[in-house]
């Protein structure tokens, strides 16, 4: 599978990643820089220097990438590129009767906005749950945000989930992956527009490998290991 390809137009989400952005992002960069195009061919310089500005932060956002994840046995990466900004236990929205350890990561605007998958398996489930727009690095934010909820099975039957948590400018939130879809640890699963959150929800027998304050990389950063 192509993990960078837009599934509704996949000639953009080749283009996109032969010059190193999301696919979802194209459209903000391709856009701009048509203007600018067309405002130098009519001689409106300060025009076009404004819309290539436009372009050249849309591409910083919408950035992809090329990532290596550690092939270490027994551990859980990052899903996503921030600061670590919430650590605890509890049950995911969507799965109530269960008890995790829960890394919460908070996405700049800055930041990386890809997500990858923090481990290999199934994907069993992806439920998206609308809700409000409030600050991603809130403690309630995983709770009334909007909300993307992803579970994974590994192969030793032992289930994750990760929330992907609309903030307080995320307007979209996007998935590539569906039930029944397997998926490597560090394979691109998705992003989310603006400063955001992305919660991951590890097996109790998992031990956390990070503090607050921790910056992480998706798809690199070690946040839990198994205890042996």
């Amino acid at each position: 599978m192509d993990d960078r390809a837009d599934s509704d137009r996949p000639w953009l989400g080749r283009l996109a990643g032969r010059i190193g952005i999301a696919g979802e992002g194209a459209t903000y960069v391709l856009i701009p820089v048509t203007i600018a195009a067309l405002a130098i061919v009519f001689g409106a310089d300060w025009l076009a220097i404004i819309f290539l500005i436009a372009a050249l932060a849309s591409a910083l956002f919408f950035r992809d990438p090329e990532r290596s994840a550690p092939l270490i046995e027994g551990v859980v990466l990052s899903g996503a590129d921030g600061r670590v900004c919430d650590l605890g236990e509890g049950a995911p929205p969507g799965l109530p009767d269960e008890t995790f350890r829960r890394v919460s990561v908070f996405m700049s605007p800055l930041d990386v906005h890809v997500n990858r998958a923090p481990v290999a398996g199934e994907v069993l489930a992806v439920t998206h749950t609308p809700g409000e727009f409030r600050a991603a690095y809130s403690d309630l934010a995983s709770l009334h945000n909007e909300r993307n909820l992803i579970v994974i099975r590994d192969a030793a039957d032992r289930r994750y989930a990760f929330v992907q948590v609309a903030g307080y400018l995320a307007r979209r939130i996007v998935c590539r992956v569906r039930p029944r879809e397997r998926v490597f640890a560090g394979a691109r699963i998705g992003l989310i527009m603006f400063g955001s959150r992305f919660d991951h929800f590890l097996p109790m027998d998992y031990r956390l490998t990070v503090a607050i304050g921790d910056r992480v990389r998706a798809g690199e950063s070690v946040i839990g290991e198994l205890q042996r």
